[in-house]
């Protein structure tokens, strides 16, 4: 595991250096009881940001997963030394560092990210015990709203501007317990759990890349009205109204990107993660169906995509399908870029090619792919013909969290690369 840069990445070496140094001259202290269920907090500027933290053994190792509704999303590896603990999300170059109390029952730290801005720090703590995900809320203002189930139009606003958004919300009947998500332009929120109590709706996820966390009161016209935290830096106000038009739709993905060039091709050229360039006019694209894939192993999303990719490639690259992942990643360091984008491929167990293609930086992005407009989203997915022009471009992905959004563009993907893989094939 490679720890951060700069005064975080010096205490955390230092301190695991510093406990393995001990260790030489007296017996090791004897590793903290940590298995069983944790209700576990960042401290985000917005308040407490919830999630389940589960810790297992595995055989020997300990194993965990972070729970948010139906999702499991897994801790990359646990290691406990005497009374400190590192809960370690590798794909997403991220970890907690944390102190388990003298009773066992409490855990307290740091989270932190690497991200294009410098690394991301909250606090964490964690109390043993299955405990409701958000704390008992306060009465408030009378409002009109019992139960959040349904599609809410929303909109949020933040200092760039303002951008659409569809929630889609379940409330367990006769409980203030809610899971759903938000669909935007450029994906989705994924997996959030939470509550809806004395018309006070509060959402969470965290999955190592993820820490978000939506508040909002209910009026008594019955919207919705509220904020939402990003890690520990991105704030945005919401508003929200129920419809009951259920193909309330936001923008078309199939539309939000389009090509710049009358011809109709699109061309790249990066290098591998062996540093040897890759071009789409290279022989052995010649005559292939080529789905190319921006994308960055930070993105949840595109780790909500990269399995149905590595099942395509496994189910049609026979039939003369080609994958290439252009991969964005967030330091423009190549060593650790590289690192990033090899973990991500080991985890979906990847067999496609993947290139290093720049920074996550969307207009820095858009600038290395003059062929297209811009890069509106990570992952953003270019289908190109056997005869070397491009049929169609997909802006976004709605990933598992969506249910049925997410279970109807796949097939929809599918059976463009169907389609595609006939045209012009051999007889």
């Amino acid at each position: 595991m490679q720890f951060l840069r700069g005064k975080q990445g010096v205490f955390a070496v230092g301190l695991f250096a510093a406990l393995a140094l001990i260790g030489c001259r007296a017996e090791a202290p004897k590793p903290a009881a940590i298995e069983g269920t944790w209700r576990a907090v960042l401290m985000s500027p917005g308040g407490e940001l919830p999630f389940t933290l589960r810790i297992r053994r595995r055989g020997n190792p300990l194993g965990a997963v972070i729970v948010n509704g139906a999702e499991r999303a897994p801790v990359s590896e646990v290691d406990v030394t005497g009374n400190s603990v590192a809960l370690r999300f590798d794909w997403y170059d991220s970890l907690i560092l944390a102190t388990v109390s003298n009773d066992g029952n409490a855990m307290a730290g740091e989270w932190i990210k690497t991200g294009s801005k410098g690394a991301s720090h909250m606090p964490f703590r964690a109390t043993r015990g299955e405990l409701p995900r958000f704390q008992p809320a306060p009465a408030t203002k009378p409002h009109s709203i019992n139960d959040v189930s349904g599609i809410w139009k929303a909109v949020f606003v933040d200092a760039d501007g303002t951008s659409p958004a569809r929630g889609e919300f379940h409330q367990d009947p006769g409980t203030n317990h809610v899971t759903g998500t938000f669909l935007t332009p450029t994906g989705d929120d994924r997996y959030l759990e939470g509550s809806f109590e004395n018309g006070i709706l509060r959402l969470s996820t965290f999955d190592g890349a993820h820490a978000f966390l939506f508040q909002a009161r209910a009026a008594s016209d019955g919207t919705l009205a509220g904020d939402y935290w990003s890690r520990d830096s991105y704030h945005a106000t919401w508003t929200a109204t129920r419809t009951d038009d259920a193909g309330a739709a936001l923008p078309d993905g199939w539309k939000d990107v389009a090509l710049t060039n009358a011809d109709g091709r699109f061309q790249f050229r990066f290098p591998d993660l062996e540093g040897h360039p890759v071009s789409l006019s290279d022989d052995r694209f010649r005559g292939k169906v080529v789905l190319v894939n921006i994308f960055g192993s930070w993105c949840p999303n595109c780790n909500d995509e990269a399995p149905l990719l590595a099942a395509w490639d496994r189910k049609y690259r026979g039939q003369g399908l080609e994958i290439v992942g252009l991969a964005y990643e967030l330091t423009g360091d190549a060593a650790r870029d590289s690192r990033m984008v090899r973990r991500f491929a080991t985890r979906h167990k990847i067999r496609y090619t993947l290139l290093l293609a720049g920074v996550s930086d969307k207009a820095k992005a858009s600038a290395t792919l003059p062929d297209i407009t811009r890069v509106l989203a990570f992952p953003t997915s270019i289908f190109v013909g056997r005869d070397g022009k491009v049929r169609k471009i997909y802006s976004g992905f709605a990933g598992p969290g969506t249910g049925k959004h997410y279970d109807e563009l796949r097939t929809e993907i599918e059976s463009l690369i169907d389609t595609m893989l006939r045209e012009g094939a051999e007889s």
